[in-house]
């Protein structure tokens, strides 16, 4: 048999390599410590805490909506009341220290009239959340400024859009150049009349299973006269067998109803 030999007292090369880089490292840190870390670093955790009168001493630009609500009583009245009651009066109007705090005279707070300060958060765009106000700039009241229709303390429209495409017109779009076109969105959704003037609170109800689609595509049900408020007579309409097409699956998790088209 082998013999093992071992050496009493002899430390192994690698622990003299981590304890060499562990030793440099806290030498390291102490030199950091003594010799570029600020005095008052650690005084209030893991912080400089002179930061903070330093922070103090920079110039005020902002005074807050209150402090403009003490002079302009009826502007921030309907503010409040209206949609815009979430944001301050100097993210349209600038810091007004100066102006509210300092001197009325000495400045004057900036009063966005041209169209594109309203679109920086109204001009259309896709990621934007599901009825939140949106427009087309070429499309909606073009060259009008913003302000001729909607008073930007309290926006709301003066009558809410006729139709669904006035706050989803990605999907208007989507679905008017497809087979589904013809079909009015309350065939599918059920919307209470308080979902136009807040949409958020009123959500619409949208079909929950497979008969629902199977009304008009599922094998045996009439393609002739009225369903679902369409006139179907001569159209052509697709028709499978629910109980074996797609299994267990709903049928919009292959088909986006709004352009049905098979993926």
């Amino acid at each position: 048999m082998k013999k093992l030999n071992f050496s009493i007292g002899k430390v192994p090369d690698q622990a003299v390599r981590i304890g060499t880089v562990f030793i440099l490292g806290l030498v390291g840190a102490l030199i950091l410590r003594h010799h570029f870390l600020p005095e008052s670093f650690g005084e209030l955790g893991h912080y400089r805490a002179n930061a903070i009168p330093g922070i103090k001493a920079l110039p005020l630009h902002y005074a807050g909506w209150q402090t403009c609500g003490a002079c302009h009583e009826d502007e921030l009245d309907k503010k409040m009341a209206g949609f815009h009651k979430n944001l301050s009066c100097e993210t349209c109007h600038g810091p007004a220290y100066d102006h509210a705090v300092v001197d009325p005279t000495a400045s004057t707070p900036n009063v966005p009239r041209a169209r594109e300060a309203c679109l920086t958060c109204h001009g259309y765009l896709p990621s934007r959340p599901t009825g939140f106000p949106q427009i087309l700039e070429l499309q909606h009241n073009p060259m009008e400024p913003c302000i001729k229709c909607h008073n930007p303390h309290n926006p709301a429209a003066e009558q809410v859009a006729p139709a669904c495409s006035g706050c989803h017109g990605e999907i208007a779009r989507t679905k008017a150049i497809s087979h589904h076109a013809l079909l009015q969105c309350e065939t599918c959704h059920t919307a209470p009349p308080e979902h136009k003037e807040n949409p958020r609170q009123f959500l619409p109800k949208k079909p929950t299973n497979r008969e629902f689609c199977g009304q008009c595509h599922s094998k045996g049900t009439q393609t002739s006269g009225t369903l679902l408020g369409v006139d179907l007579t001569s159209r052509d309409i697709p028709k499978v067998d629910l109980e074996t097409h797609g299994n267990t699956y709903l049928c919009w998790q292959c088909h986006y109803p709004h352009y049905p088209e098979g993926k």
